[in-house]
């Protein structure tokens, strides 16, 4: 059975961390490496870690002084041991057959007769829910370039070291930059029709309030990648822009 390796950065995440662990534990697919990065969090988030790891073997934990949510990914990904990844945010969680689903798409996809290029990673979409699980809106993607999340998608281990991929520290919305070089590596994918992430709602999040100078920062990133692209990588990267700005409208 292949190994997937689930990376969880945590941060000041004690009334979630829980609940999040304990939905990739029961998943049906069982042959997990699950890191958990402990990010610096000066509330009860290691301790419960720790509680954790005392039930479950296959629970490996890590601890950094605060170096922010890229710094704990990519030291997940340097511990990674498994033939795919995935990643899930402390206070979120997934449904049973989460892994399962995208692992059964990745199969399928290979054993396909059609003349494909092999398949980088599988995405599907996500529920958002508030803090008693109430769904707030459900989330299926049209097109691999909706999504800028890493989460939400199982990728091929091979595939991101191949192409060092990884998260540029020092900067929040790393996640965007994240897919812009994950897309512009020429990745293929493939959308399943599933909702199994429980993304929570977090008026407080870095998604949910402005920090114009972190916005100005990642535009800056975004026209230095512009610049060095192609003309499929130019149009996307102007698609993005023009979300991000929607979205920033909106916060």
């Amino acid at each position: 059975m292949p190994i997937i390796s689930l990376i969880v950065p945590l941060y000041n995440a004690a009334p979630y961390i829980g609940r999040c662990l304990n939905s990739i534990c029961n998943q049906t697919y069982p042959n997990l490496q699950v890191i958990v990065v402990n990010d610096g969090s000066t509330d009860e988030s290691e301790a419960i870690c720790k509680e954790w790891t005392a039930k479950d073997p296959r629970i490996e934990l890590y601890s950094q002084p605060n170096k922010g949510q890229a710094a704990a990914r990519n030291k997940g990904l340097d511990h990674a041991k498994g033939d795919y990844i995935a990643f899930v945010d402390a206070d979120d969680y997934l449904e049973q057959d989460y892994l399962e689903q995208h692992l059964l798409a990745f199969e399928q996809r290979a054993k396909s007769k059609e003349q494909r290029p092999s398949t980088s990673y599988i995405q599907s979409g996500y529920m958002r829910v508030d803090k008693n699980g109430n769904v707030l809106k459900r989330c299926l993607p049209k097109t691999r370039y909706q999504l800028i999340s890493p989460c939400m998608r199982l990728y091929r281990r091979d595939w991101l070291e191949e192409h060092q991929i990884r998260f540029p520290e020092g900067m929040i919305y790393e996640d965007v930059v994240f897919s812009i070089d994950l897309w512009a590596s020429g990745a293929k994918s493939k959308t399943i029709p599933y909702m199994g992430y429980r993304y929570l709602y977090n008026p407080k999040s870095t998604t949910s309030t402005r920090k114009k100078e972190a916005e100005k920062r990642l535009y800056q990133t975004l026209w230095d990648r512009y610049n060095k692209a192609n003309g499929r990588m130019k149009i996307i990267i102007l698609y993005t822009l023009a979300r991000l700005k929607v979205h920033f409208l909106k916060v």
